[in-house]
């Protein structure tokens, strides 16, 4: 892109602050938990609706169960076919009705509501560098926008779509929010989310205890020895984070779950602790029970290769032209940019506006990042040519 060119985009993103803060509002007052298709869809049509206006066109992919994955397509001025992502998931973690209890609000140049940071921030930073590009042109490749539904739950519907795109893509710029420190990641852990159903045999505890068949006992034993897998050392954790069981007080327990969510670095360490969990799940302390372990959801790590790293290079140059000094984090937590990075696509994550934590009633934004990160992108895609 010529100086001229990105001059212009820069110059239109920093008179654009007022509207995006006026969009985000919008999108954060809509509940959109991610098993509300409803809400999703709603806010999926809020930012097509902004496109449209911008003369950009979308695509809606029909999803059954959970919201539509939503496509948005700004043409390149460059030879290339091979599309630039900017990708960004709309569903939250809340339940329906938090948007009215706890609607957006500024305070103290923070933003705060349901979602604010994680990631509806990054969407409006995305739709509005969509629409500079539109605008002006100047983009060295087709822009795509991918905006998912179902991130927050492992993206079982959208996981498809993403790894499709990004097979066919230039690169990826996964529009998490940016990190407290202004940082971006640049390395992710994997996650396989889980359940581990024991069944055993009901019995009354007082008057036939002897014939019953005790689930919440295998249970315990098998948390005991799942505790094993965790190795702090090698940054591989196990979690059990639920557990129910039995029928009454007075009742030896027929049944029981626990839900386990375990988190690594690199694929082999995956394969490694997976063995041991199975086999946990198929040995039996207790006689007579029984086990079956379903994965529920799963996130691949984001491992930087060397083409990453360019990318990485990239975008630290790129806020380094606006006076920002960018480095990269590893984060523990899981994202869709694991997938990207899997299929062999350049990907950065975490480029979104400034905020923390996510998933609390105390989830912030940084408003006075959400230009400087969409100018930030702006000039990391210029430097793509």
């Amino acid at each position: 892109m010529s100086e001229t060119g990105s001059r212009a985009i820069l110059d239109w993103l920093a008179g654009q602050r007022d509207a995006m803060v006026s969009l985000l509002e919008e999108v954060v007052n809509l509940d959109s938990g991610s098993y509300d298709k409803a809400g999703v869809d709603v806010v999926g049509e809020r930012f097509r609706r902004f496109f449209e206006d911008e003369g950009i066109p979308t695509a809606a992919h029909a999803r059954e169960t959970y919201g539509d994955a939503i496509t948005v397509e700004v043409a390149g001025a460059g030879g290339s076919n091979k599309p630039i992502v900017l990708m960004g998931h709309r569903d939250t973690v809340f339940p329906k009705g938090e948007a009215r209890r706890r609607p957006f609000r500024v305070v103290d140049g923070r933003a705060y509501g349901p979602g604010v940071a994680d990631m509806k921030a990054g969407l409006v930073m995305n739709a509005f560098v969509l629409a500079a590009y539109h605008r002006f042109g100047g983009a060295p490749a087709p822009l795509m926008g991918l905006i998912t539904s179902d991130e927050e739950i492992g993206s079982p519907a959208c996981r498809s779509i993403i790894e499709e795109t990004a097979r066919g893509a230039r690169a990826v710029f996964n529009s998490e929010p940016g990190r407290p420190s202004g940082n971006v990641v640049t390395g992710r852990k994997g996650g396989v989310f889980m359940e581990c159903t024991v069944t055993g045999k009901a019995a009354h505890s007082g008057g036939a205890f002897q014939d019953g068949i005790s689930a919440i006992t295998e249970v315990a034993h098998k948390i005991v020895a799942l505790q094993a897998v965790t190795d702090i050392a090698a940054d591989v954790t196990l979690n059990v984070g639920l557990v129910s069981g039995g029928q009454s007080v007075n009742t030896v327990a027929p049944s029981a779950l626990i839900g386990i969510d375990l988190r690594y670095v690199e694929p082999p360490q995956r394969e490694a602790a997976m063995r041991q969990i199975e086999a946990i799940v198929a040995t039996a302390t207790v006689p007579g029970t029984s086990a079956q372990l379903e994965i529920k959801g799963e996130f691949l790590p984001l491992v930087q290769d060397a083409a990453s790293r360019e990318l990485f290079d990239d975008y630290r140059a790129a806020m380094g032209e606006l006076g920002a000094t960018i480095e990269g984090e590893f984060a523990g937590g899981c994202a869709d940019s694991g997938f990207t990075s899997a299929v062999g696509c350049p990907t950065i994550c975490s480029v979104g506006p400034v905020g923390g934590r996510a998933h609390s009633p105390e989830e912030y934004l940084e408003l006075a990042s959400l230009v400087p990160r969409a100018q930030g992108l702006a000039l990391a895609i210029a430097r793509l040519a």
